[in-house]
């Protein structure tokens, strides 16, 4: 005989609180299951809607890439060891560079 992981009862309660609005979490918990397993039969069970992704914020000005490439062309030294510095510390150093060419 084959181990049944959810009865009859267990799959109906899962699907009644889930479509209630319960949180699959939560479900899981008052089960002693995984949230995976339950997420898990939702979905075989056809009632899982799967949450959307939140967008990530569009990032304002030039990328990482572009303030390196104009480093490179501003800089008076080599700018191969910047690759690892954050966009912020690059655009640091470019503004020091173009104001010096302002300036000077």
């Amino acid at each position: 005989m084959k181990n049944v992981n959810y009865t009859a009862e267990v799959t109906t309660k899962i699907v009644e609180d889930y479509e209630a609005g319960m949180p699959v979490e939560d479900i899981a918990l008052s089960i002693d299951k995984s949230v995976r397993s339950v997420r898990s039969k939702l979905v075989r069970e056809g009632v899982y809607v799967a949450q959307a992704k939140p967008k990530s914020a569009k990032k304002e000005g030039p990328s990482k890439k572009e303030l390196l490439l104009e480093l490179e062309a501003t800089a008076p030294f080599p700018t191969e060891g910047f690759q690892g510095a954050t966009k912020d510390a690059i655009a640091i150093l470019l503004d020091q560079f173009t104001e010096k060419k302002i300036d000077g």
